[in-house]
């Protein structure tokens, strides 16, 4: 269950704006983040992990840090917390996976400068997502990018497999470029679902189950009744025939 906590510390960019919080957002980038939040809460309901939209993120703990703020991050093993902002290893650990969906405004910081800022604060693993037609970073040559993060050896590019897809040790998940979604699968090719999506699937299995088992009782029902039409037109054969099919 989700906490109301207090900062320790009062930041600056909690109460005032940064040059993200001055930027649009687009529905597809919203509804691209809203979507990928709802996929990543069932992927760990059963689990502890915090995972939060647009959360200013902190290292030290200078009040006027300029912070950065992803539009996604999971945090591993962390409850979740109702917070104006996290503060690394003083609200808990460095998030483990953090997405940045681009944008026109912010697509060259997010592919230039926030590998390294990330690495730098103990991120473990960042992907970048251009849900736009074309694509901002078209020179790259594709849209879905990944890094892993070191704070010793820096940001490492990862590398797709032959169907394009990148694979997210800490989200068990390959992560799968659809043209204005990015979607999740699991090692064996099931699409990782939203929690309304489990629940659809999980009503229209129990609805095929049952169609199923009342087909099969029907079935059964029909059998013995071809049956018992079986032995009546048997027991008539030999009362025509003057034999007695109760003394047999």
């Amino acid at each position: 269950m989700a906490k109301d906590v207090r900062n320790r510390v009062e930041r600056y960019y909690d109460f005032h704006q940064t040059m993200e919080d001055l930027m649009g957002e687009s529905s597809l980038h919203a509804e691209l983040i809203h979507y990928l939040v709802e996929v990543l809460r069932w992927l760990f309901h059963e689990q502890t992990c915090a995972i939060f939209e647009n959360i200013n993120l902190y290292y030290t703990a200078e009040p006027k840090e300029y912070p950065v703020a992803p539009d996604i991050a999971v945090i591993k093993g962390a409850a979740y917390q109702h917070l104006r902002s996290w503060t690394i290893d003083e609200d808990g650990p460095a998030p483990h996976v953090v997405f940045e969906i681009a944008s026109h405004e912010t697509w060259r910081n997010d592919l230039h400068e926030k590998p390294y800022r990330y690495a730098n604060m103990g991120i473990q693993e960042y992907y970048l997502y251009d849900a736009e037609t074309p694509p901002n970073f078209k020179r790259v040559g594709k849209r879905l990018l990944g890094w892993q993060l070191n704070k010793t050896s820096g940001p490492k590019e990862l590398l797709a497999d032959e169907q394009g897809r990148l694979w997210s040790s800490h989200l068990n998940s390959f992560l799968v470029p659809d043209e204005n979604y990015l979607r999740l699968y699991d090692r064996y090719g099931q699409l990782r679902l939203t929690g309304m999506e489990a629940e659809t699937a999980a009503k229209i299995a129990a609805m095929r189950y049952a169609e199923m088992e009342a087909q099969r009782a029907e079935a059964e029902a029909e059998a013995r009744r071809a049956e018992a039409r079986k032995a009546q037109a048997l027991a008539e054969k030999l009362r025509a025939l003057g034999v007695d099919p109760d003394q047999l």
